[in-house]
């Protein structure tokens, strides 16, 4: 099984396809049902800012063509342009970058990997992780576990809720005195939200269309909750908009934006857009005293701080480097095996031929003791036998592993991919001496 993965993400395709290819959780399930057939393992990471499939197959054109089928049905036929596809271990370095934020648009930012958890629960549950898959993604977890504890790449990162309110204070010199009108209440809008409390904005107004979460949120962040219905009519009085939902369609048009700029006596108003599909129209920010931002456009206030980012970032490049080689070498040790597995099998079955052919010589000359002898002598031989070569090929180096376990193969001719099987002779051979 070797491991695909093929995407688009901030840094190869434009805002408008990656909102067309925001997989829904019914689009996501569709896809893995889809591709995770047979042998075939898939995974779907589908966030704001890259559309993922990571899949695991024995043939790797025939899953390629498969999942770019799947993405240019949805985001149409502009997507294959912009896809990139990595292969090997090439995939599974992307895997622990990925994991580990070192290729968000934000580096270091911790909702990745909680995406990344989500995204492999899903497909665990609908059985398209279930083994080279989920060996993967542990390894990523724990590598990007790894880089939290070791480096300081967290710590000197921003987010990009911290981004929009930082920008929202040099556009006005500060918030202190400032509404802000908080639409969404998930995790995006939390951070914002606290945020946007530190900065000292004198009254958050938390609107989303399960009003009790908004209550929820406001009742942490010191604001106020207002049905979702009051949205436009909220609009009025705020300096400060930052919108993060799941709305598949803008909240705000054009047209909605400039029916409240009378009313609002035309003061400026900051908007900015953390959601994927857009939860304001592009058009809005054509209206005067409008000023509205994107994720793209929060990407140059983040760019502000990637020096201190990026001395961690090389810290956390090794140790992705080195966990890589870690999981490389585990799984080239567990491709040993079979062959370990076909050779004990094949010593053991002329261990019991020659047992059985020597025992049934004897006869009744042996006592039962004596019989149990012969056949624990016959199984001590195997064991000392297959010790050295087999603690020998599971400490050679990693690019060393398939070679002597190819010769192995040809040496005592084994076939390639021979099942191990129950021996075929049924000779009594008790399990006594060293197992290795």
């Amino acid at each position: 099984m070797e491991l695909l993965c093929i995407g688009l993400s901030h840094k190869t395709a434009p805002l408008e396809l990656r909102e067309r290819l925001a997989l829904t959780p019914a689009q996501q399930a569709e896809i893995l049902d889809a591709v995770a057939c047979g042998p075939q393992e898939a995974l779907v990471v589908s966030t704001c800012n890259r559309v993922e499939l990571y899949v695991a197959a024995p043939s790797l054109d025939e899953a390629a063509a498969q999942v770019r089928a799947a993405l240019s049905g949805i985001g149409g036929p502009e997507a294959a342009s912009h896809l990139y596809e990595h292969r090997g271990e090439a995939a599974l370095v992307h895997l622990f970058r990925v994991s580990a934020s070192l290729d968000s648009m934000v580096v270091g930012e911790p909702q990745i990997l909680g995406q990344m958890k989500d995204a492999f629960e899903l497909a665990r549950a609908a059985g398209g992780a279930r083994g080279e898959l989920s060996r993967a993604c542990a390894a990523a977890f724990g590598s990007a576990k790894r880089v939290r504890s070791e480096t300081a790449i967290g710590r000197s990162s921003v987010s990009m809720a911290s981004a929009a309110v930082s920008l929202a204070t040099k556009i006005f010199g500060g918030l202190a005195g400032k509404a802000v009108l908080l639409v969404g209440a998930g995790e995006m809008a939390e951070l914002a939200g606290r945020h946007l409390a530190s900065a000292g904005a004198s009254r958050i107004v938390v609107s989303n269309r399960t009003h009790s979460r908004a209550e929820e949120l406001a009742a942490g962040i010191g604001g106020v909750a207002r049905p979702f219905e009051a949205l436009h009519e909220e609009l009025v009085h705020a300096d400060v908009v930052v919108c993060s939902t799941a709305s598949p369609t803008p909240l705000f048009t054009k047209d909605s934006v400039a029916a409240v700029l009378k009313p609002r006596r035309h003061r400026p108003l900051f908007m900015v857009d953390l959601a994927v599909p857009r939860d304001i129209a592009p058009e809005v920010n054509s209206l005067d005293g409008v000023y509205a931002y994107d994720v793209d456009d929060i990407d140059k206030v983040i760019a502000e701080g990637s020096a201190a980012r990026s001395a961690e970032a090389s810290k956390a490049e090794v140790i992705i480097a080195e966990e890589v080689a870690r999981y490389a070498r585990a799984r080239s040790v567990r491709e040993g095996v079979p062959v370990l597995a076909q050779l004990r099998q094949r010593a053991e079955q002329i261990a019991r031929a020659e047992v059985a052919k020597t025992l049934g010589a004897l006869g009744e000359a042996l006592t039962d003791k004596q019989r149990k002898s012969v056949e624990a002598m016959a199984q001590a031989i195997v064991n000392k036998l297959l010790h050295e070569p087999t603690a020998r090929l599971r400490a050679v180096p990693q690019d060393g592993v398939n070679r002597l376990a190819g010769a192995a193969a040809e040496l005592f001719g084994l076939e390639a991919g021979e099942a191990v099987s129950p021996p075929a002779l049924d000779a009594r051979l008790p399990k006594t001496g060293t197992q290795t």
